[in-house]
């Protein structure tokens, strides 16, 4: 196959999406203003992940957009125009400037009690040590009520100020002992036991907490806890704790695809992708996406949005296969309004997908909230199957019946599946469980017998089996399970293929129940597609053949459907293109003549037409064509570089030099063009 010929045609139909890792920068490289917010402003609540993010941002505009989502994705509040965290954060600094930096050189937010002002604020308690006599100056600072970062229901953090000037400096119990808050301490100090009883004779409770900051503590032996060190630990991993940062890496790898305005508006979602064979043989990829929120606008007695879906499927090479749009508007009434308010949205969706390994990226964006969210997952999907195979098992809280021909998302049989990222039931729900089962001999179908399993812990709490041949449908496979009695809990399921005593194959989930009184379900938005006989999905398999470089796959894939239609310019666009590559140029020339002739021919009705006749030598065919293309569509490079080649091949040297001189002046990089011209020149 011609790679210049190949790459020709790839123009017309592959829009390559790839978003490139920028080379990480020093911070010693970023301006004043950015090293600042880095190294000053967000130096104790910034994480790992974002950090890094930053540093590999190439631009200022991408900083500033970036330094905007990082305080949005930490608002309580983002419905209002105040930020209560960001606000809170940098009085927090300025409390720590203006009441620890005194006595030292350093700013007050730099030191050790500004670094734990900042991170746990301001805590519930202050003892102070001050002017005693035998004792540095001492400050003890009691937490309690930050359990939800893995911290102790109450701690003590403690500070001291060694030689009794200076800043104040973190104490721990363990590296300093209690012998460092004493002034005239001259025992061994290496022994805490007895450092600990002399303090105790000057003040018992700064005694108990020197050697454990965790009130209540036994130290055994006569050693500080080690306890007290994991705790700071944990202090420093709070800010890590307390939100999600995949909004970081969603912002890098989107920040050149999505509109400014949406940039720093990243909402997290949870999702589910199913890979399901339909009977005629086509795989297709199910997927949705979950909502915890979901804003729309008023427009009169109307709350409306758009939904802009934007999928991508590339190769391990990075090469695009597949690509999709949907646009889904949302229209609902006061009443409609009031009762989805507390609900998720659930966002159901499938296209068909050829075999192969692929990468799947689907960006979803409300245009009322300008928030985008986004899912990625590795998809393989399988060639021939020749043993026997399961899917995964998909875990409903509800199941309706579906008689209709059209296909529908996560509808396997006449039953749509309806489900939750989270997997979370109710003991007053039925637990719907449903996959696939392929590649089955029909010996083994007959024999082989499905084991169902539900365990809690590891304590079995359901076994049932069915042999496959009670099962009228032989691909689609579906059971139904009372969840009444089943206690509240983290339960795992197991489907057995079972053959006699042999396990063949098998597959496990994990669900909880609540013991809440009521799940809130999302209400849903679901496509429908054609019936699986439609020709649509034969001529996307065809272009994903075509994209994935299997040319003849390709080729017989959109012959199947041209036979079916060949009036059709969708399909004979397509096809036109994959005869190109193959050189057949009279072929394509057949396929494009009916399209080639009316006033409002097409860019690439026209392009073909001229490359083919060029392709045959008839240049004159292929000049008009192009031509035409020019004056419809206006001109672009590769018209005039093929202009050119038809001109010089005619001998007519300066039309051909005009038309790579215009190209030239539209895009100077094209040695290959510069050199035509120069040897054309030379010639002359």
């Amino acid at each position: 196959m011609s790679k210049k010929a190949f790459w020709t045609a790839a123009i017309i139909y592959s829009l390559v999406f790839t978003v490139y890792g920028a080379e990480k920068k020093s911070v010693k490289d970023l301006s004043e203003k950015y090293r600042i917010w880095l190294e000053e402003e967000a130096v104790y609540i910034i994480s790992a992940t974002e950090k890094d993010v930053f540093l590999q941002l190439e631009t200022d505009r991408e900083r500033d957009m970036f330094i905007e989502a990082f305080w949005k994705h930490r608002d309580p509040t983002q419905a209002t125009p105040q930020n209560e965290y960001k606000e809170e954060h940098y009085q927090k600094i300025q409390y720590a400037n203006y009441h620890f930096g005194r006595g030292t050189p350093k700013p007050g937010w730099k030191t050790d009690r500004g670094r734990m002002y900042i991170i746990l604020g301001e805590p519930n308690d202050i003892e102070r040590y001050t002017q005693e006599s035998g004792i540095y100056n001492t400050e003890v600072w009691f937490y309690q009520g930050l359990t939800q970062y893995g911290l102790p229901a109450g701690f003590n953090v403690v500070f001291f100020q060694k030689d009794g000037a200076g800043e104040f400096k973190l104490y721990s119990p363990t590296i300093d002992g209690p012998q460092a808050l004493m002034t005239n301490y001259f025992g061994d100090a290496a022994n805490y036991l007895e450092a600990f009883r002399a303090l105790r004779e000057i003040s018992p409770r700064l005694a108990d907490v020197s050697m454990s900051l965790i009130p209540g503590e036994s130290t055994a032996m006569g050693r500080p806890s080690l306890s007290s060190d994991i705790l700071m630990q944990n202090i420093y991993q709070v800010p890590e704790k307390q939100f999600e940062d995949k909004y970081a890496r969603k912002f890098l790898y989107y920040k050149d695809i999505v509109e400014v305005d949406y940039s720093a508006n990243y909402i997290d979602c949870g999702s589910i992708v199913e890979l399901l064979r339909d009977p005629s043989g086509t795989y297709f990829v199910h997927y949705l996406i979950e909502l915890n929120r979901f804003s729309v606008e008023q427009y009169q007695n109307k709350y409306v949005t758009q939904l802009k879906i934007n999928g991508t499927l590339s190769n391990p090479e990075g090469k695009t296969i597949h690509q999709f749009e949907r646009s889904v508007p949302i229209e609902m009434d006061q009443d409609k309004l009031q009762q989805i308010t507390y609900m998720p949205f659930a966002f159901y969706d499938m296209f068909p997908l050829i075999s192969g390994s692929y990468k799947l990226s689907v960006l979803l964006k409300n245009e009322a909230s300008k928030e985008f969210t986004s899912i990625e997952r590795d998809i393989v999907v399988p060639g021939e199957i020749t043993s026997p195979f399961m899917s995964s098992l998909i875990l409903g809280y509800s199941a309706q019946a579906d008689a209709t021909p059209n296909l529908k998302p996560f509808k396997m049989g006449s039953e749509r599946i309806f489900c939750e990222p989270s997997r979370l039931f109710h003991a007053k729900e039925d637990l719907h469980v449903a996959f696939q089962l392929l590649g089955l001999d029909r010996n083994l179908e007959q024999r082989a017998v499905l084991k169902y399993e539900i365990y809690k812990n590891d304590t079995p709490v359901l076994s049932t089996s069915r042999k496959l041949t009670e099962y009228e449908n032989r691909l689609n496979f579906k059971e139904q399970f009372s969840l009444n009695g089943f206690s509240p809990g983290d339960y795992r399921l197991f489907v057995r293929l079972m053959d006699a005593d042999r396990e063949v194959l098998s597959e496990r989930e994990f669900f909880q129940i609540t013991s809440a009184s009521g799940i809130p379900r999302p209400w849903a938005h679901s496509t429908s597609l054609f019936p699986a006989s439609h020709p649509a999905y034969t001529l996307a398999k065809g272009r994903q053949y075509f994209k994935k470089g299997e040319i003849e796959k390709a080729r017989l894939e959109l012959e199947k459907i041209h036979r079916r239609q060949p009036d059709s310019l969708p399909i004979s666009l397509p096809l036109a293109n994959i005869h190109f590559v193959l050189k057949n140029h009279a072929k394509v020339i057949e396929l494009l003549t009916p399209f080639a002739d009316s006033a409002d021919a097409k860019y690439e009705v026209l392009f073909f037409m001229g490359q083919s006749h060029k392709g045959l030598g008839e240049y004159d065919r292929a000049i008009s064509f192009f031509d035409r293309a020019i004056s419809r569509h206006g001109i672009n490079i590769h018209l005039l570089n093929a202009l050119g080649e038809c001109y010089l091949k005619l001998g007519v040297k300066e039309e051909a030099l005009t038309a790579w001189r215009k190209s030239l002046e539209i895009q100077p990089d094209q040695p290959g063009i510069r050199e035509k011209v120069n040897t054309a020149q030379e010639k002359e």
